[in-house]
């Protein structure tokens, strides 16, 4: 009988799957708490809310800019120097909020955790499962690490709710840094033997990284594809960051706010599994437009429906469904553009997109409010806005070459 060793293809790709999966879960887990440090940090620094919103819109910005970056020194350094390097961005921004809250220690707290995003989140966690695991199992892989770390936000924000509740805004960060040590512990699963890394240059052998982003930039599909992801980012970065806080200017609960939330990243991992599931058999620029036209109704029903616990936590639920399932139709949709050769750095663009959304998402909600005092407009945004996207996906034409690939 042959004993298999640690380096051994199969071993590496399921310590892989699983350090990947608890990284993604810590990871996002904790950024999917910070909308209920909204409302307590606002307090203390007396700016409104604006401030505090425009903290985790650069924390977005930097996210998206700096992932291609990571991405990069992924694939020729390997994913676990990156994530180490991730984990430690992020308890150092955890814990210079803790220690020292000012309107310039925020930001770059929150500029900081953007660059762990970045390093040690979903894209290079994602990268490192897809080059170790089988051809036949990359998918179902994938999908079981995205669970996983859906998971997470229904794990971290009961737990992040009740370290506020009862210690306070500081102890809580200090608490969340020390569970993001757990994704430096993880990291070191990431490592990949030489061997089983691909280069960007090794991947390009018959058309340039630029020959690539030329062809995209003059692909109207492309463009349309990217136009709406800026509105999935919207959605997610408003729903994310305001959503408890909404809920308690309604006349409920901190814990029905965080439940809610919560209740997102459980429902997502339905959502996410059914999306790709349905877009390996019908249209995905169909399905995605549907998602984010059903984006638009949910959201009309919670916000034009009288306030009550049940619906806050049919809205999470409900949202929750809708959540990341555009991540494998719209990433599906880009290999079936332009086949997988640059599909890491031709999504990367799209993310970017989406990424510029959030920062729009997470940022005006709250100048809207401070101006305002309400955030009836930025939902009356969100509402058109996923109308919008709906029709742009789908008015996305599948090019005939590609017609072998289910779109």
């Amino acid at each position: 009988m042959s004993i298999q060793t640690a380096d051994s293809p199969k071993v590496n790709w399921i310590i892989v799957l699983i350090s990947s999966g608890i990284i993604i879960s810590i990871g996002m887990g904790v950024r999917q708490s910070f909308g209920i440090f909204l409302q307590p940090i606002s307090d203390v620094l007396g700016e409104g809310r604006t401030l505090f919103s425009l903290a985790i819109a650069l924390q977005n910005l930097a996210w998206g800019l700096a992932a291609p970056i990571f991405g990069a020194i992924a694939d020729k350094y390997g994913p676990a120097r990156v994530c180490m390097a991730g984990g430690l961005f992020y308890m150092t921004g955890l814990l210079l909020m803790a220690g020292f809250m000012s309107p310039s220690t925020l930001i770059v707290g929150q500029l900081l955790i953007g660059m762990a995003l970045a390093s040690a989140g979903m894209s290079v966690a994602l990268g490192a499962v897809a080059k170790v695991a089988p051809k036949e199992k990359i998918g179902i892989a994938l999908g079981l690490v995205t669970a996983i770390g859906s998971f997470g936000q229904f794990m971290m924000l009961p737990f992040s709710q009740a370290l506020l509740s009862n210690f306070g805004w500081q102890i809580a960060y200090m608490a969340l840094a020390a569970c993001v040590a757990v994704v430096t512990i993880f990291s070191l699963g990431l490592r990949i033997p030489k061997g089983q890394r691909a280069s960007t240059a090794d991947l390009a052998k018959t058309i340039t990284a630029k020959q690539a982003l030329s062809t995209a930039f003059k692909d109207r599909n492309y463009l349309l594809l990217t136009t709406g992801f800026f509105v999935c980012g919207l959605h997610v970065a408003f729903i994310a960051t305001h959503l408890p806080t909404y809920i308690t200017d309604i006349g409920l609960t901190p814990t029905t706010g965080s439940w809610a939330l919560a209740l997102v990243g459980l429902f997502n991992i339905i959502g996410s599994f059914t999306a790709g599931y349905l877009g390996g058999k019908y249209s995905k620029k169909n399905l995605l437009a549907g998602i984010y036209v059903l984006r638009s109704l949910v959201i009309a029903l919670f916000v034009f429906m009288p306030p009550s616990i049940a619906m806050a936590l049919f809205f999470g639920a409900a949202i929750g469904l809708l959540w990341l399932g555009t991540i494998p139709l719209t990433s599906g949709l880009v290999m079936v553009f332009f086949g997988a050769k640059h599909v890491t750095m031709l999504y990367g663009i799209v993310f970017l997109s989406h990424q510029i959304g959030s920062f729009f998402g997470a940022w005006y909600a709250g100048y809207v409010y401070d101006v305002s005092g309400s955030y009836q407009t930025m939902w009356s945004i969100a509402i058109a806005a996923g109308l919008f996207a709906g029709a742009v996906n789908f008015s996305i034409r599948i090019p005939s070459p590609k017609a072998t690939a289910v779109a």
